[in-house]
């Protein structure tokens, strides 16, 4: 059954990067997504999930990291601190929004997408309660994985042996709640059947419990 959902085009400052936002009405939760390098909040992976996470009643913005011009140079695809940034930038936003502004925040990241939205919660500390990486690299996120006490879970597939290792390195220097999920025979993309929907519901019951059902700090 699907919620009844207010969606809006945004626009988040200072830099004017457009944002698709969705909340339901009866919304207790945000989920910020950081797309992954050659993607755009048109995503259509990151929509299904997002979709997905409309229906359970957690509201939803999907944003583009860089604008048209920045987008240009490649460069920038794989610069996390400033994908961090923007990251932060949209965290700041929706804090401050009347529509949004009670709603505990998440953040999602796909590729280099993960690796921004860990390095902001470093920076954002309590202000997130819960990440989830889809086929991410946590790895880029350098130093800032020792300063993360925020619940994050990393899902990567079973048959994308370097992410996995790689992931399971970053996992290791995790401080806070942490789990590692292999969806059995997926690639980098999920493309595999179920294996899209087996990322929707380790994502689903990790916002759930980390932003719904765990009190506010």
């Amino acid at each position: 059954m699907h919620r009844a959902v207010e969606a809006q085009k945004i626009v988040i400052p200072p830099v004017e990067l457009i944002g698709d936002l969705r909340v339901p009405l009866d919304a207790k939760a945000l989920v910020v997504f950081a797309h992954g390098s050659g993607s755009s909040r048109l995503s259509r992976r990151n929509r299904a999930v997002a979709e997905a996470l409309n229906d359970r009643g957690i509201a939803t913005l999907l944003f583009d990291l860089l604008t048209e011009a920045e987008e240009a140079d490649r460069a920038n695809v794989f610069d996390i601190p400033l994908l961090a940034e923007r990251v932060a930038s949209a965290v700041d936003w929706v804090a401050r929004e009347p529509i949004t502004r009670m709603l505990r925040i998440g953040l999602f990241g796909a590729s280099t997408g993960a690796a921004a939205a860990l390095v902001a919660a470093a920076r954002l500390g309590d202000r997130v309660g819960a990440i989830v990486s889809r086929g991410g690299r946590p790895d880029l996120a350098g130093a800032a994985l020792d300063h993360i006490r925020t619940p994050t879970l990393l899902i990567v597939g079973g048959a994308d042996d370097v992410v996995i290792e790689l992931n399971a390195q970053a996992f290791a220097r995790l401080k806070g709640p942490k789990a590692l999920e292999i969806v059995p025979g997926a690639t980098h993309l999920f493309p595999e059947p179920g294996a899209l929907e087996s990322v929707i519901d380790h994502a689903a019951e990790w916002f759930q419990r980390h932003l719904i059902a765990t009190p506010s700090p």
